[in-house]
């Protein structure tokens, strides 16, 4: 029923659509009127209306896989795999210091820095990248809007998005 070149187009905006559907049901819920469907349409509105941006948010995490490498969350952890050695590695989300968006000859990368000074390149184009949304929004005081912006726009060769506070460990 959908030309695919259309459903190709929309398929990054499908959570944001159906968290904007959900929205407009709530409002459907509110003008029925009364004591009870007013509550729950504006419980069910307020509530869609959240998701829909944090969805928005998150999509500029998600991008067409062109870099090598492969990024994976596992228990607490993120890895990239990359086939180059000197790229790859592992950080823990609880070891985390600094996340960084830096331009490098053309392409984006994450710099995670650990709490002993090792660092951490991930291309923002590598598979998985989108992984990176949810454990960046575990992280006390990160603001993911922000994030959202830098990738939008070309700033400056580096940004830090984020720091610690007191470099104290997650438990």
């Amino acid at each position: 029923m959908i030309r695919p070149e259309l459903a190709e187009k929309l398929r990054p905006w499908t959570e944001t659509l159906s968290a904007l559907a959900v929205t407009a049901f709530g409002i459907w819920v509110i003008s029925r009127g009364g004591w009870i469907y007013g509550p729950i349409g504006t419980l069910i509105g307020t509530v869609s209306a959240v998701w829909a941006l944090d969805a928005r948010r998150r999509m500029r995490f998600r991008s067409h896989a062109t870099a090598p490498g492969l990024v994976e969350l596992d228990e607490g952890a993120i890895r990239y795999l990359s086939p180059d050695r000197l790229l790859g590695g592992e950080i823990a989300l609880r070891d985390l210091s600094e996340i960084r968006l830096m331009r490098l000859n053309g392409r984006l990368y994450w710099r995670l820095k650990s709490l002993d000074g090792q660092a951490l390149l991930i291309p923002v184009d590598a598979s998985g990248t989108e992984l990176l949304a949810s454990a960046f929004a575990a992280l006390p005081d990160f603001d993911l809007g922000r994030v959202s912006a830098a990738l939008a726009t070309e700033g400056p060769a580096i940004q830090t998005l984020w720091r610690r506070q007191g470099h104290t460990r997650l438990t």
